[in-house]
């Protein structure tokens, strides 16, 4: 597998990877994710693997990663775990008292920044820290009610509603805070994970990136991320996005590129078409400046399958409603349950 001369993997210096729902989902690979990747590294491109999944340690990911086929060095983990105990850090007196609600990442990060631990209320913590962890219940979201509830900082990793998973869709960090901000009736202090400006910005310089290229599954994390770092951003269909939910993304959420898989870093990159004076063309589809969609050219093995979910959100997000004109469009629509 080898990188096109203008593949995206020779445009960007560094890619900075998403993990779940675009390399594994749950504990199995994402199809071509490996290969892809080490084609990309031969290609010259840099990898950094952030992740807001802050119930992992660095080492704990590398292990993962491996497990899959990716090799990586704890070096180039950047989890919201991390960026969020630097954000304790700075606004914590040194030593001061932190209830943890997370997981085993989470609490090695915070001690690493120097802060001591709890899991109690009682113990009057100077802040509340919440991330993701399959242990997570009642108790554990009790003790952050009250301890936020006193006054202490509440800091949330991520608010990832929901994670991709062998089983399908599952609640994720976001969800939990949810329940916390029920109780509290308000939301947290801060957020470290994307898409916020804090974890993008720990990336780059981390990095040390001059072309980054954010590569990511979720539109509301990864891709407003990129968006609000001023990052251009490959979308791969291999997670939670929809081809539905992409025509309705608003403009924090469009994606710079749109790819199956990884297997897009080694060609060119394609995002929607420009329109023109008689509407939008990308591969063997045009569309009219009402929306119609017709097939201009037999489809070929050479083109790019997605081509049509492009074009669709070049008319979606001009404010039009993308129809299919001819039974080569009802069919592509129909494939990707657009219709």
């Amino acid at each position: 597998m080898d990188a096109d001369e203008n593949a995206l993997a020779r445009q960007y210096d560094v890619a900075l990877f998403d993990l779940d729902g675009v390399i594994y989902s749950g504990d199995e690979p994402v199809g071509h994710a490996a290969a892809s990747l080490e084609a990309a590294l031969e290609a010259g491109m840099r990898a950094a693997y952030v992740t807001n999944n802050a119930s992992r340690t660095p080492a704990e990911v590398v292990e993962k990663l491996a497990a899959v086929g990716v090799q990586a060095k704890a070096e180039e983990i950047i989890t919201s775990a991390q960026v969020a105990a630097e954000i304790l850090r700075d606004r914590l007196e040194p030593g001061a008292l932190v209830l943890i609600v997370g997981d085993r990442g989470l609490r090695d990060a915070v001690a690493a920044v120097g802060l001591r631990i709890t899991d109690k209320a009682a113990d009057k913590p100077a802040a509340v820290v919440q991330g993701f962890s399959r242990k997570i219940g009642w108790a554990q979201l009790s003790e952050a009610t009250v301890a936020a509830r006193a006054g202490a900082l509440w800091i949330a990793t991520n608010l990832d509603s929901t994670i991709p998973s062998a089983r399908g869709i599952l609640p994720g960090n976001g969800a939990m805070i949810d329940v916390v901000a029920t109780a509290l009736g308000r939301r947290p202090d801060a957020v470290a994970g994307k898409p916020d400006r804090t974890m993008q910005t720990a990336s780059v310089k981390r990095t040390q990136a001059h072309r980054p290229l954010v590569i990511g599954d979720r539109l509301d994390t990864d891709i407003e991320g990129a968006n609000r770092s001023d990052c251009d951003s490959l979308l791969v269909m291999t997670g939670v996005t929809t081809p539905a939910g992409l025509l309705e993304a608003t403009e924090e959420l469009r994606p710079t590129y749109i790819g199956a898989d990884l297997r897009d870093l080694l060609k060119p990159g394609r995002g929607v078409p420009r329109s023109n004076a008689d509407g939008w063309t990308i591969g063997c589809w045009q569309a009219s400046s009402d929306g119609q969609i017709r097939q201009t050219a037999a489809k070929s093995g050479d083109q790019d399958p997605l081509d049509y979910l492009r074009i669709a959100c070049a008319i979606s997000w001009s404010g039009g409603q993308p129809q299919p004109a001819d039974d080569a469009a009802s069919a592509e629509s129909r494939s990707l349950s657009l219709n």
